[in-house]
């Protein structure tokens, strides 16, 4: 049987290439994978840095439709595998019966999630300190990324990241998730409740700063209502940068173990 394609979705401030290593593993285990920016996402990080009003002003919704065709476009329904916001996105599409399955990695809150823990609000703080970023789009400095990223690895490692993937992210869906549960019809909002919908891997570092595993946690809670398959995975002395730093591997094996035992 042919493997099902894989799309990997890339979170704020990372470019889709960030995936390139899993895009490469994957393929040698028999996948067609794929990692397809966001809408207005450039090609390289260069171009990314150089013009980020291409960038800006995109919200969840425009993401889930922009890879909802994309999706259109595969013979098959795909595997998804999402980081940070890309996990969030995972799981709406996930929720919509657009996948077969989802690995959401240190996923970004959806509609109903309550903890904010301190932590959170200081790695955002760059975008929630002036309203107007709504609709631009926010760098991290090196250090801010070492506090947002990579706060479990050494800070040279962490530096090399920020060099190699970061670029400029809309601060619109920040400013979407954090209004979500005073807003009913939030585009934060998932279909946690769909029994129908395909097995779902929630996986979290235990010292992310930026999705601290409160939220993973109280994310798990929200399908408690599905019975469809809701596992979780935590890697405690991991952080944001678990899926590009040195130890990317580990999370790459295990979501891999996952799918395999869930029949993809």
């Amino acid at each position: 049987m042919t493997a099902a394609p894989v799309l990997f979705i890339h979170g704020l401030w990372l470019h889709a290439s960030s995936w390139d290593p899993w895009v490469e593993y994957f393929t040698s285990e028999g996948y067609t994978a794929s990692a397809p920016g966001w809408p207005g996402d450039p090609a390289t990080v260069d171009e990314a840095r150089a013009d980020p009003d291409a960038i800006a002003d995109h919200g969840i919704d425009d993401v889930v439709a922009h890879f909802a065709q994309v999706i259109a476009a595969l013979p098959t329904k795909p595997i998804l595998i999402g980081h940070s916001f890309g996990g969030m996105i995972a799981q709406r599409l996930l929720g919509e019966d657009l996948a077969l399955a989802a690995v959401a990695i240190d996923a970004a809150q959806i509609k109903g999630v309550l903890p904010l823990p301190l932590s959170a609000l200081k790695a955002t703080l760059p975008v929630f300190k002036n309203p107007a970023n709504k609709h631009r789009a926010v760098s991290l400095t090196a250090e801010q990324f070492r506090y947002a990223f990579g706060n479990a690895i050494e800070p040279a490692e962490s530096d090399e990241l920020f060099e190699k993937w970061a670029i400029p992210a809309p601060g619109k869906p920040l400013f979407e998730a954090a209004a979500a549960n005073f807003n009913p019809h939030s585009p934060a909002k998932v279909a946690t409740d769909n029994a129908a919908r395909g097995p779902l891997l929630l996986i979290m570092g235990g010292r992310d700063n930026t999705v601290p595993e409160a939220v993973t946690r109280a994310t798990l809670k929200q399908y408690r209502h599905s019975d469809a398959v809701t596992d979780i995975l935590e890697f405690e002395d991991r952080a944001h940068s678990l899926t590009i730093d040195h130890g990317w591997r580990d999370v790459a094996d295990a979501s891999l173990a996952w799918l395999r035992k869930n029949g993809f």
